[in-house]
């Protein structure tokens, strides 16, 4: 569980040093380039070393490039939610994947609906709005302040949420690692293609901005590799110690970034994060 907890924190750096980065010249493209090609080859190599085969079915291969260009969208929407509003609510708002992914599966059939399963969702969903502090004397203007990043980073959860699904249904079949390392390699190769095509690449302009983009790699890099090796030695339900990733988030960013919250805010995350793995420790 505590390494879970480290596993989260890494994640979450990886968010505050992708908003130094923005706050310093880079742009979403370079910075998404940068992490997904930094991982690709690492699990590259992780697999060669652990003698994982890296062949795809012919019938799978599709479906990864599917989950492959959802991630790529992922990944730029939340990055491009991080470099609007404070990186803790962007990730919040991002956290609604796995109650989406829970409808998605009732809309589609592959599970019946649970009336318990409401609960978490309805209590999510307030401490949403208190984190976002849309409050209702101000709302008009509260949410025009943030419209844009949490728009961003709504679309980011819909991404996830459909990946979510082809992983456990279509690509289910497939290594874990193989999985990551496809979607992962076909994030890298659409961003940076579609970055030079359109002139998105921006470079940090000072050391600062390069120390962020560097270690935004590193962080998701190490987040992602101690999860792959301590995920197989936990029971299911260790894994809502994840969802401690956006009140790591809150706190670095106030201890580095000077991002200040309400009280009420606190408790909307704190609220949120508990609702989700509520929801998820029971659907278990």
């Amino acid at each position: 569980m505590l390494i879970l907890l480290g596993v989260a924190s890494a994640f979450a750096s990886n968010h505050l040093c992708a908003r130094i980065a923005f706050d310093h010249g880079a742009s979403v493209a370079a910075a998404v380039s940068v992490r997904a090609t930094f991982t690709a080859l690492l699990l590259l190599v992780v697999m060669r070393l652990q003698g994982i085969p890296l062949a795809i079915p012919r019938e799978l291969r599709g479906k990864t490039l599917l989950a492959g260009l959802l991630i790529a969208s992922q990944s730029y929407c939340l990055y491009s939610a991080v470099a609007l509003i404070p990186p803790a609510l962007a990730l919040l708002v991002f956290q609604t994947s796995p109650m989406l992914y829970v409808l998605l599966t009732w809309a589609l059939g592959k599970e019946r609906p649970r009336w318990s399963a409401l609960a978490p969702m309805l209590l999510a969903l307030a401490g949403l709005a208190l984190a976002l502090n849309l409050r209702p004397e101000h709302l008009d203007a509260d949410w025009a302040a943030i419209r844009a990043g949490v728009g961003w980073a709504f679309a980011s959860g819909l991404s996830m949420t459909v990946v979510y699904y082809l992983n456990a249904n279509a690509l289910k079949p497939l290594d874990g690692r193989l999985r990551t390392f496809a979607m992962t390699a076909v994030t890298a190769i659409l961003v940076i293609v579609a970055g030079a095509a359109t002139g998105a690449h921006a470079l940090p302009r000072d050391g600062a901005g390069w120390a962020g983009i560097l270690l935004l790699a590193v962080f998701y890099c190490v987040a992602m590799i101690s999860l792959f090796f301590v995920l197989p030695h936990l029971p299911s339900t260790s894994t809502a110690a994840l969802n401690f990733e956006p009140i790591a988030l809150l706190v670095l960013g106030w201890l580095i970034l000077g991002i200040t919250v309400t009280p009420l805010q606190i408790v909307g995350a704190l609220l949120t994060v508990s609702a989700i793995a509520w929801l998820g420790v029971s659907k278990r």
